[in-house]
């Protein structure tokens, strides 16, 4: 089992989706805004997840803010690979380290699964809203870094 880190996070492709399209009010926004904040968060992706979350904003926006938004998540996020086929958002958590998956699919969040993924590695999968009310730097800063939390040290809208 692939050690994993409070301080990895991945977004499936509905929330990345919903941070860019539901603008600033929404949960997906307010989650992801907190790994945004901190450098020493961060956001754990693969280009199929990636894809997938490509097409949404493609499908419900158009494609030249699809390929706008490509660009700057390209940036934002650390990639790994995974093999074709398998789920994207759980396979960049497990191939990343990331203890935290962020997904609006309940299957992703049912008690079977949890049940499932307990076997190969410690994820916690939550909706937005949870992780983002949930959330508590200090006390994750404590864990990950050494010394006092310094607060947030990057503009999520940078």
């Amino acid at each position: 089992m692939p050690e994993t880190s409070p301080a990895r996070v991945v977004a499936d492709a509905d929330v990345l989706a919903a941070d860019l399209l539901c603008g600033p009010d929404g949960d997906a926004r307010a989650a992801i805004d907190h790994v945004r904040r901190h450098s020493w968060v961060t956001l754990v992706a693969s280009e199929a997840l990636l894809d997938d979350a490509t097409a949404v904003v493609r499908d419900l926006a158009d494609a030249a803010l699809a390929a706008d938004w490509r660009a700057r998540l390209d940036a934002e996020c650390e990639l790994v690979d995974h093999p074709d086929g398998d789920h994207p958002a759980l396979a960049a958590a497990y191939r990343g380290g990331a203890a935290h998956l962020l997904s609006y699919d309940d299957r992703l969040r049912s008690a079977k699964t949890a049940a499932s993924l307990s076997r190969h590695t410690s994820l916690s999968v939550r909706p937005p809203d949870a992780f983002a009310r949930l959330f508590d730097a200090e006390s994750l800063y404590a864990v990950v870094e050494s010394g006092p939390y310094p607060g947030p040290d990057r503009d999520p809208r940078a």
